[in-house]
């Protein structure tokens, strides 16, 4: 019975960790900073993409 609380326990900590991961990402706006620092990268590749420019 002691294995399953252990069990029960590490999931929660871990939904725990996982919620506070989250809530810091939100909190600080952190994706869109990525997106940002990204952003110079995706140009770039997007740039060498051929297109078709007769419609």
């Amino acid at each position: 019975m002691t294995t399953v609380i252990h069990i029960i326990a590490i999931v929660a900590a871990v939904i725990a960790g996982l919620f506070v991961l989250s809530f810091l990402v939100y909190f600080f706006n952190l994706d869109m900073k990525l997106t940002a620092a990204l952003a110079p990268w995706f140009d770039k590749h997007y740039d060498k993409i051929d297109r078709d420019k007769h419609l």
